[in-house]
């Protein structure tokens, strides 16, 4: 029996199949080979087009089904991973009203502040864990402020995730943890936030039906039978947002585990049982993979919006043919400190750890005489670093003391000088595994689907790579970090 598991991201879709009972991977591919366009028609704005999503996904599906040799009727389950808070409205015959307004949009903060304007602090506390913030409920109340008409034709809102299910099954679904990363979900009363909706003058009827992340909420169509080959009525029973299912993929399901990544933006996620509110919002609490009202698990986000595409644009303006790795032996040339030039990665969008400035990438103390470009891609491998050590000392004063870290073999956890830099300055061991957001993302498919029989089958075949510790010589390593944070704290203050 096989799974079929799909990531739709912001730079490109993966798929990936895997054969249930030795949990091989078949198949893991991603299309299109470049990364999809984000369209910014204005300053600090970041749309894409869900239909673009549905082709790309399409063609992967099949990318991955050639690649595999597998009869797409094998297919027993699908699950879907996805870029989280975008926002995806549809009118009555299930066409979009607009671009998706993705996750590294910032032009919906002021329609955040408004929302948490009209709500007492309790509420925050005690029923969203977060305030609304930049995330899906202010840009849904952003479309009503400034697009009224185009607010007037949405018949229901969506995650990009759920679009896909949609289009897949024709059917209009979400889950609870998806509700809780766009700030919809009461988790007090588990059901959609009154409150949200009171505040933001919604009507309850433009929310999809919801279920637990391992619910089958769905199955696909005749229409995706036609173009694919899967079989009318397989179940989709299984979805999450891109960092739940990263940790899921990873095996991080309980209290005290933590997973990172390091793509096109950067994050820590540490599980507990307990919920970490961090009034100055600098880390969010969403609803994990694995909560129900019976079981409390909540995962602590910290997220860096400018990781993975500060060191794309570094290679892409300044290392034009170079990969990667040879990026990583240029930066490796180069001493621990980049002889004392920093680099600010904060170059996409408002960052929620630093109260959601716009700060932008900037780079500083640079010696005309001495500084290369060696220097410039190591200070952006360190900056990244950096910007991950500053989030993960606010995880700390919530009482989140991340000691060890789960990673994917991919981004920038390939990268030595990175892993390292973060390792050393943080005390964190960094344990390295061969897994996928896609691979996870076909793994709760088939528990969903009740072909695995417990959570903990999911992970058996985790293969773990590479550990990476900290570095005993940390003295250049801590010097350099705090020269950095200095500079930080000047540009904000």
């Amino acid at each position: 029996m096989y799974s079929l598991g799909l990531d739709i991201g912001s730079s490109s879709i993966k798929a990936a199949i895997i054969e249930v009972g030795s949990g091989k991977v078949m198949a893991s591919v991603k299309y299109p080979e470049n990364e999809m366009k984000i369209d910014s028609p204005q300053k600090n704005w970041a749309e894409q087009s869900p239909e673009d999503w549905w082709s790309y996904t399409l063609q992967a599906i099949q990318l991955a089904l050639s690649s595999s040799g597998i009869e797409p009727s094998e297919i027993k389950a699908i699950g879907i991973s996805y870029q989280m808070h975008g926002l995806v409205a549809v009118d009555k015959d299930g066409n979009t009203v607009r671009p998706s307004i993705i996750w590294c949009d910032s032009r919906a903060i002021e329609s955040g502040e408004a929302l948490a304007s009209k709500m007492n602090t309790d509420v925050f506390t005690n029923h969203l864990f977060n305030k609304p913030g930049n995330f899906t409920a202010a840009k849904l109340y952003w479309v009503k402020q400034n697009e009224p008409s185009v607010y007037e034709k949405i018949d229901k809102i969506m995650l990009p995730g759920d679009y896909i299910a949609f289009k897949m099954s024709g059917e209009i679904t979400s889950t609870y943890s998806g509700m809780s990363e766009g700030m919809f979900f009461d988790f007090k009363n588990h059901e959609l936030s009154k409150d949200i909706l009171n505040a933001g003058g919604f009507d309850n009827s433009i929310f999809p039906r919801c279920g637990d992340c391992f619910d089958h909420m769905c199955s696909t169509n005749g229409i995706f039978e036609n173009t694919t080959g899967i079989k009318n009525g397989t179940p989709i029973t299984y979805r999450a947002g891109d960092q739940p299912n990263n940790a899921f993929s990873l095996g991080v399901l309980n209290d005290g585990e933590a997973a990172a990544t390091g793509g096109t933006s950067g994050v820590v996620y540490a599980v507990s049982k307990d919920v970490k509110y961090d009034g100055l919002a600098r880390v969010n609490s969403f609803a994990h993979v694995n909560h129900t009202t019976s079981n409390s698990s909540i995962g602590t986000l910290l997220c860096i919006n400018g990781t993975g595409i500060l060191y794309n644009w570094i290679r892409s303006n300044n290392f034009e043919g170079m990969s990667y790795s040879e990026l990583e032996k240029i930066a490796s040339s180069c001493s621990i400190g980049a002889d004392g030039l920093c680099y600010m990665p904060f170059g996409n969008g408002a960052e929620r750890m630093l109260n959601n400035s716009v700060l932008g990438a900037s780079i500083h103390f640079i010696d005309l005489n001495r500084h290369s470009k060696s220097h410039l891609v190591r200070a952006g491998l360190e900056g990244i670093a950096f910007a991950f050590i500053y989030g993960m000392e606010a995880m700390k004063d919530l009482g989140i003391d991340v000691s060890k870290i789960r990673a994917g073999n991919d981004n920038l956890f390939q990268s030595s000088v990175f892993a390292h830099t973060l390792a050393t300055v943080s005390g964190t061991t960094i344990n390295i595994y061969e897994t996928t957001g896609a691979i996870g993302a076909a793994k709760g498919a088939a528990y969903g689907a009740g072909l695995y029989t417990s959570l903990v089958d999911t992970i058996q075949h985790l293969t773990l790579i590479n550990t990476i510790e900290p570095q005993a010589n940390k003295n250049e390593y801590v010097d350099a970090y705090y020269r950095w944070k200095d500079q930080l704290l000047k540009l904000l203050y």
